[in-house]
C-alpha cells in the first residue's frame, strides 16, 4: 500500500490520478495520508482512487477532551466508509482515545499507545521475506532509488 500525503495528491491532481490508476490496475494499493489537512479535502475526495483514508492526526490526539474533534474524526469516519473505503487513525497515544476511535468505528489505528516503532526482525508474530540476491536483474536506477512517495511530485516534475 503505497501512502500519499494529501497536499501532494491534490499539488499534482491529474498526474496523482494517472500514477494512481497505473498502479492500481497492477494491484497497488493507495492510502490518503494526512486526511483533513488539506483546505478542500472533501471535494478531491470523490476524484482520488484511494482504497484507505489515514485521518490527520490533529484531529485524532484531542478526541478524548474535545467534542469538536472527536465530531471532525466521526465526521470524516462516516464519509470514508459511505465511499466503501477503510479508515485509519493516526496518533493513538493513549487508551481513551483508543476507546473513542472504537466507539466511532474507525478500521484501523497507529500511534505509540499500541507501540513504538521497531525493527521488524524483533516484533514477534510478523513473518519476513527472506533475502537473497539475484544477479541477474539490473540495478535499480538511481532516480528511482531516490524517490519516496512523500517526494513524487518533484519526480514527476522532473519528467516533464
Amino acid at each position: 500500500c503505497f501512502e500519499i500525503p494529501e497536499t501532494a495528491a491534490i499539488a499534482n491532481l491529474s498526474r496523482a490520478m494517472t500514477f494512481m490508476k497505473r498502479l492500481k490496475a497492477v494491484g497497488c494499493s493507495f492510502a490518503l495520508d494526512d486526511f483533513g489537512s488539506g483546505l478542500s479535502s472533501f471535494g478531491y475526495l470523490k476524484t482520488l482512487p484511494v482504497d484507505y483514508l489515514k485521518i490527520d492526526g490533529s484531529f485524532v490526539r484531542d478526541i478524548d477532551q474535545d467534542p469538536i474533534a472527536r465530531a471532525m474524526v466521526a465526521s470524516i469516519n462516516n464519509i470514508g466508509h459511505e465511499m466503501g473505503l477503510s479508515t485509519v487513525a493516526e496518533f493513538v497515544e493513549s487508551a481513551a482515545i483508543l476507546e473513542c476511535l472504537q466507539e466511532i468505528g474507525v478500521d484501523y489505528v497507529q500511534g505509540y499507545h499500541l507501540g513504538r516503532p521497531g525493527p521488524l526482525s524483533e516484533r514477534s508474530g510478523v513473518r519476513m521475506m527472506p533475502r537473497w540476491s539475484r544477479p541477474e536483474l539490473p540495478p535499480i536506477p538511481q532516480a528511482c532509488a531516490r524517490t519516496t512517495m512523500k517526494h513524487w511530485p518533484a519526480f514527476w516534475a522532473r519528467r516533464r
